[in-house]
């Protein structure tokens, strides 16, 4: 699951981390880049000598780079990150977005309460914190089966 708990500190104070799931590593997508590269690189050996090599060369690598460029997009747009901080007197959500400021909420750990959408939600499963005269969402990345076993997870440890 893309996310974890941490062990709780001597304070008595918990940690959830929660991180947008990366199905490709960096050294998957330098060798998906590079396979490309190779292939596409394959069919120009027939044209190696003429004119036509050097009219096809330039789009071609425009078309590898152009996969290079979505594919580290794609990478730093999942560093979306989640830490959720629960200790006896405060809980507090911090969320790190890769082009926008990052987050925060708090609430007095006595009056959080979680909240489970199944279908009003802007995806199914919604979890949401309320606290403060707030409602945040947490986790609405991760997959619908992720988030109910998150909300399962979150009602128990406020429960404690």
């Amino acid at each position: 699951m893309p996310y974890k708990w941490s062990d709780a500190k001597t304070d008595g104070t918990l940690e959830l981390t929660l991180w947008v799931h990366q199905s490709l590593t960096p050294r998957g997508m330098a060798i998906f880049v590079l396979a490309t590269f190779a292939l596409i690189l394959l069919p120009l050996f027939g044209l190696l000598g003429t004119t036509l090599l050097w009219a096809l060369l330039p789009f071609l690598m425009i078309a590898v780079g152009g996969i290079w460029f979505a594919l580290n997009r794609s990478y730093i747009d999942q560093s979306t990150r989640e830490i959720l901080t629960v200790s006896s007197a405060l809980t507090e959500l911090r969320r790190t977005n890769p082009r926008k400021d990052p987050l925060r909420w708090d609430c007095n750990t006595h009056w959080v309460s979680v909240n489970l959408h199944p279908t009003s939600g802007p995806v199914p499963n919604y979890v949401t914190l309320q606290g403060n005269g707030r409602e945040v969402e947490i986790g609405a990345f991760l997959s619908e089966e992720e988030r109910k076993a998150l909300y399962a997870e979150l009602i128990a440890m406020f429960k404690r």
